[in-house]
């Protein structure tokens, strides 16, 4: 069976590996695995994600598809008072979160639990954040999208980068069907960084 990213319960050998990266003018070091997405280098689209976000102070947020963890926890590291909330429907990324967290002097301030998008997650947040899994189907990115509405604030933000090969122009339409205006904040490099507001 070919494991992918997106993969509950990976049964590949870990290969663990160790990287590094400046994100928001910080350093950080993250282990990665197998069956992860991106495990060699912090992708260009979480990159440019993680340096556009403007996440206010104290804020409580949520990393969904987080990964090994480099979006909520250069959040967590960057900007004072937050608290950060990462999910994975990955046991094994989840797993590597907790420990980057850990590795990065936030475990604190950080959860990280497994989760098929919204299904654990209770409560609402300021800001939701997702480099979504695009090679699990538009209909689980559509869900992730959707599904954010119910967590998020009156006034919160749910944030969202895609590649336009990947379908950032349908994205919008999606984005903007559900939350009205979609504001592009960025476009480099073929990614779309979106942000869309809850209304009240």
């Amino acid at each position: 069976m070919t494991e992918h990213y997106y993969t509950a319960a990976p049964q590949s050998d870990e290969e663990r590996k160790q990287i590094q990266a400046v994100l928001r003018g910080t350093r950080f070091v993250f282990w990665t695995a197998a069956s992860v997405f991106s495990r060699d280098y912090v992708d260009f689209g979480s990159r440019l994600l993680i340096e556009t976000l403007d996440v206010p102070q104290g804020a409580r947020v949520l990393d969904v598809g987080c990964g090994y963890g480099p979006i909520g926890i250069a959040i967590a590291k960057t900007v004072p008072g937050v608290t950060v909330d990462m999910v994975d429907i990955n046991e094994r990324a989840v797993a590597l979160a907790q420990e980057n967290a850990a590795e990065n002097g936030v475990a604190d301030r950080v959860r990280a639990f497994v989760s098929d998008g919204y299904a654990q997650v209770n409560g609402v947040y300021d800001v939701i954040v997702t480099n979504p899994p695009i090679r699990a189907g538009k209909d689980v990115v559509y869900a992730i999208f959707e599904g954010a509405k119910a967590h998020l604030s009156s006034g919160g933000s749910l944030w969202v980068v895609i590649h336009k090969k990947q379908g950032a122009p349908s994205a919008e339409r999606k984005l903007a069907e559900l939350y009205g205006a979609v504001e592009r904040v960025v476009r480099k490099k073929g990614y779309h960084v979106f942000r869309v507001t809850r209304s009240a």
